[in-house]
């Protein structure tokens, strides 16, 4: 099968499946606890994203279904949602960090693992509606808004499902480092996606480009801990 087809008719099956699997990362630590949550903050942060989930499963098949009308609708609601989604991350990330007396490594690493999950997403949600009219282009950079979200889901995953492999992570601070795992998924992923468009319409500006744009993003959370220049942001951050 040609990858068009592919992106067109079948993508929202693979969202389904990135849905369910977002619902079973969470499920013990969020949906099973959902009245024991310590604030509105989570409740709002997962309200956005997973409504985001259910417009990358809408999207692609209202497509399919020709329902191009609708469609369109639907995508400018993203115009509100997206902004939600950025508030409700940050605004979550700074509760969970104001609980701290001073920053560390480990808080350094995950601010870097959350604030530039969300420039990579901004990155390829921008160039998915400035290249709105070339469904092509468009379609490939929506579906690549999901791997900046892939960690959440493969940390949880890992920590509570098969915790024996978090000794063979790299360490911060002698804390292992689970998003690694998701890192090396999303990357396995998109360098399939690469070859693959290369070789069928041998298109080669979208893929490659999404997965340079990762690759600097997990460098970033793996060592931007070590420079004195996001120690600075962290603290600003941390002070705001």
């Amino acid at each position: 099968m040609k990858l068009e087809a592919a992106l067109w008719q079948r993508s929202y099956l693979y969202f389904v499946l990135f849905f369910l699997l977002a619902i079973f990362g969470f499920w013990l630590t969020y949906f099973t606890r959902i009245f024991e949550q310590e604030s509105y903050r989570m409740h709002l942060h997962g309200l956005a994203l997973i409504l985001w989930c259910l417009m990358l499963i809408v999207q692609p098949y209202l497509i399919r279904a020709k329902k191009n009308r609708l469609h369109k609708s639907i995508g400018k609601f993203s115009y509100l949602l997206v902004p939600l989604m950025l508030f409700s991350t940050v605004d979550l990330l700074k509760f969970k960090i104001d609980k701290n007396s001073a920053l560390d490594s480990m808080d350094y690493h995950f601010i870097a693992l959350v604030i530039n999950a969300l420039i990579a997403f901004m990155l390829f949600y921008g160039l998915a509606i400035y290249y709105r009219k070339q469904t092509t282009i468009h379609a490939r950079f929506m579906v690549c808004t999901a791997f900046p979200m892939v960690t959440p889901i493969t940390d949880r995953i890992i920590h509570i499902h098969f915790p024996s492999l978090l000794a063979y992570l790299p360490r911060i601070e002698g804390t292992p480092i689970a998003p690694v795992f998701g890192f090396a998924l999303a990357n396995l992923i998109l360098l399939g996606l690469s070859i693959w468009d290369w070789r069928s319409p041998r298109r080669w500006n979208v893929f490659p480009l999404v997965l340079l744009v990762l690759l600097v993003y997990h460098y970033s959370v793996l060592n931007f801990h070590k420079f004195a220049f996001w120690q600075s942001f962290c603290n600003w951050f941390f002070n705001l």
